[in-house]
């Protein structure tokens, strides 16, 4: 038994003489998943399908036929189509081709009766639509952890938030055979969005686990719905789309918040590196707060000769800092920085790390005295010529060079390399 393909434009005015059954559903409403189709017109035996019925699909649907508790024949292509007992079970898959033809594979439930007529047929219709509205709410924090690799700062804090998301039936077989089965009535959405809600909160912790993976801020999240909705759908493929056939269309979020002392926490961490890092900030920092201990000591109650005197005494005691913070823009400013042909800056080491491009080799000569990379003549740091007449070489791959520039070894002992006239500085 198989469907046939109709092309009659008007049937509905002539099937009391063609038709025996002529199977129709009406839009389904958005909290309707599953749908028993009924005969329109000429209602026969309750759960048979006589031979040359109508089954029409709209848009939005995909239509089962169910004999004696089997799937036999699944249509998502929007039609009207007939059903004839001495055809062989056909599929009209429509978008959900690929899902429906690897559910019938593995379920096995695509059999014949050899042109005999069964005893319970039943016609199913199933909403492919996006459902959409489903609120959520996160009853406990999610730990997610935050990696700012620019300013090499780590913090794990917890997460609130809500908003909705959206599902999807992508495999109706899947949904009949394993959720809703035989139903005589309208299977709702109230029968499992309690069930879909709760796993997908359960999986919001590891989703954000993958979404911090990527250096994604607790404050740029909703910025990256779609990337929240994949990495649901991954950590969910199992549960929803391999054993129900649902799967995460949108993930939106409305509001979201951390504990306030752990945003006042990350703020402090943010400014204090950013200070550690940038000599011209903390210059005016350092600046301002000097402005300030003037004010506050001109304003002292025992007279401002007192006021002066604990200033002098904090500058004193700030000598430590002075010097440590000095030997701090030392080290920074010893990580030189380059930029990769992709695109990518801030790069302190000998390879880029977005591509893994070299480091572009400096052109020149190294000053024997100083290893200063020089183009002229004489070196713009210390003054000495050029060597004359010794080759210096400098690895072409990676930038190493070795201790004595004109004696190298063999081979680069940062990349393995060997040294050749490609290695000469020029």
């Amino acid at each position: 038994m198989g469907l046939i393909k109709t092309t009659i434009q008007s049937v509905k005015g002539v099937l009391s003489d063609q038709y025996k059954e002529y199977f129709y559903c009406d839009a389904l409403p958005n909290n309707v998943l599953v749908r028993k189709g009924c005969p329109k017109y000429n209602k026969g035996k309750e759960n048979i399908i006589s031979n040359g019925s109508i089954v029409s699909i709209a848009d939005g649907q995909c239509m089962i036929i169910v004999d004696n508790g089997k799937i036999m024949e699944v249509c998502a292509q929007p039609g009207e189509y007939i059903y004839d007992i001495s055809s062989e079970p056909s599929i009209f898959s429509g978008d959900l081709s690929e899902t429906i033809d690897q559910s019938i594979q593995t379920i096995g439930k695509r059999i014949a009766f050899a042109g005999h007529t069964a005893h319970d047929q039943r016609v199913y219709y199933f909403n492919t639509r996006e459902i959409v509205g489903n609120k959520y709410g996160t009853p406990m924090p999610i730990p997610f952890r935050i990696v700012d690799e620019k300013i090499n700062f780590e913090f794990t804090t917890s997460i609130r938030c809500y908003g909705e998301f959206s599902y999807r039936i992508v495999d109706p077989v899947l949904f009949y055979t394993n959720v809703c089965g035989n139903i005589s009535q309208d299977y709702t959405r109230e029968n499992i969005d309690g069930q879909i809600k709760s796993e997908v909160l359960t999986a919001l912790q590891p989703a954000f686990g993958k979404i911090s993976s990527l250096g994604i801020r607790y404050d740029e999240l909703m910025l990256h719905t779609m990337e929240i909705a994949d990495s649901l759908n991954e950590v969910l493929s199992k549960k929803l789309k391999g054993l129900r056939g649902i799967s995460i269309v949108s993930f939106g979020i409305s509001s979201m918040s951390i504990p306030e002392e752990d945003e006042k926490q990350i703020k402090n961490a943010q400014t204090s590196l950013a200070y550690g890092t940038n000599a011209q900030m903390m210059a005016g920092r350092m600046g301002m707060a000097s402005a300030n201990a003037l004010e506050k000591a001109a304003e002292n109650e025992n007279g401002s000769m007192m006021g002066f005197m604990s200033m002098n005494a904090a500058t004193q005691a700030s000598g430590n800092f002075n010097s440590f913070y000095q030997q701090a823009q030392n080290s920074i400013q010893s990580k030189e920085e380059w930029t990769c042909s992709c695109g990518q800056g801030h790069n302190t080491g000998k390879f880029c790390m977005n591509c893994g491009a070299s480091k572009p080799v400096q052109q020149g000569w190294t000053c024997p005295n100083c290893k200063t990379v020089n183009l002229g003549k004489f070196c713009v740091e210390c003054g000495t010529k050029k060597p004359a007449g010794a080759l210096q070489y400098r690895c072409d791959k990676c930038g190493w060079m070795p201790e004595d520039p004109t004696n190298p070894p063999k081979f680069c002992p940062e990349c393995g390399d060997p040294f050749g006239d490609e290695d000469i500085i020029k």
